[in-house]
């Protein structure tokens, strides 16, 4: 019943601003149309037109805003509309001292434009900003809460938003970490790595095509799955580089960089910013291996020295075996005996079981003997 009439009143107040704007018209500009007999009919019908195309915009626009309301958290509404506010003042506190001066009169219409541009730039300014740290600006006006007071004594830490960066989209596995929940706060892609995903997408070569179709994809599973929580940041940064432009955004957003690129997780920690590089995370989640312990490995390929072989543990961990060189393909027991930890993953060494030394006890007994 309400879209009806919505339509309704959008066609009639279309209609009569058509019918009443022949008042307006100078008497010149109405004697030089001749081919039109009555026309406040016919503004009429072009004002009720107009006011039909505008009703059904509205219409939409009111059913988009609704479904957002509808899983929008209540805190992020309001801190919105508080950002949204203080956009629009700061607006029309600085319009003030511009709005008095004098100005010449063929330039009557440029304080009205300014004014609405000001308004319209602070305005999505200030919400933008809450879209960002909505939940900062909202402990900031209701410090009694729950959660503030968490805050304040230490024992909960705010969450933080999280920038994507274009390698752990094209990786995959940022899917995993939030269905999993060990990525807390918003997510945010930079407009700069939507565009570089599109290039790939669009490459002549067919694996960065195959890249960059794989990272879209992920972005618009992420969408659906996750909704509101991921944000799209359009703000176009001055730099060469991709890289440059995300430790802007992650500078000015104060949020934390997710990487899989070690050169730009070094970057981001010399200047001082958030950095979670996943391929740190592995690492860190992969089980430890002590020397002494026992593997049952199947060798699959030579090493570099000539007597060494291969294998690898279930996380892809290489495992570099003395003695097995002769041994490709079969599966045997190896003491662990040591291991080495490099910046890009872990390396472990060890030999077959059977050449290991003799145990001293047995050695006494077999001489004492």
């Amino acid at each position: 019943m309400v879209e009806p009439l919505t339509l309704v009143l959008f066609l009639i107040s279309g209609a009569v601003t058509g019918w009443l704007c022949v008042d307006f018209v100078s008497t010149e500009i109405l004697d030089q149309i001749t081919f039109f007999q009555n026309p406040r009919l016919v503004l009429g019908l072009l004002g009720a037109f107009i006011g039909g195309i505008a009703g059904v915009l509205f219409q939409q626009l009111r059913k988009k805003l609704i479904s957002q309301i509808r899983t929008t958290p209540t805190d992020l509404l309001v801190s919105r509309a508080i950002g949204l506010i203080l956009g629009l003042l700061l607006a029309n506190l600085l319009l003030a001292p511009l709005l008095l001066l004098p100005v010449p009169s063929g330039a009557v219409l440029v304080k009205p434009l300014i004014a609405v541009l000001s308004n319209i730039f602070f305005g999505v300014l200030g919400y933008s900003l809450a879209e960002v740290h909505g939940r900062t600006l909202f402990r900031l006006f209701n410090p009694n809460s729950t959660e503030a007071l968490l805050v304040a004594e230490g024992i909960l830490t705010p969450a933080s938003a999280k920038i994507l960066d274009t390698s752990v989209i094209i990786d995959g596995r940022i899917n995993g970490l939030l269905a999993c929940g060990l990525l807390e706060g918003q997510v945010i892609v930079a407009q700069t790595v939507i565009d570089e995903l599109q290039q790939l997408a669009d490459s002549s070569n067919s694996e960065k095509r195959g890249k960059g179709r794989r990272g879209l994809k992920l972005l618009k599973e992420l969408r659906e799955t996750y909704g509101r929580r991921l944000v799209l940041n359009s703000t176009r940064y001055e730099g060469t580089s991709v890289d440059e432009k995300l430790l802007k955004l992650t500078e000015d957003t104060g949020g934390a960089l997710v990487t899989a690129d070690y050169n730009l997780s070094e970057i981001a920690q010399v200047k001082d910013l958030k950095v979670l590089n996943l391929s740190e995370l592995v690492i860190a989640l992969r089980p430890e291996v002590q020397p002494g312990e026992k593997l049952n490995l199947k060798i699959v390929r030579e090493g570099k020295e000539d007597s060494q072989g291969v294998g690898y543990l279930d996380d892809g961990t290489m495992v570099v075996i003395e003695g097995a060189c002769n041994s490709i393909g079969q599966r045997l027991p190896i003491i662990v005996t040591g291991a080495l930890q490099t910046p890009t993953g872990r390396m472990i060494f060890g030999r077959l079981e059977k050449d290991s030394p003799p145990n001293k006890s047995n050695k006494t007994k077999a001489t004492s003997g």
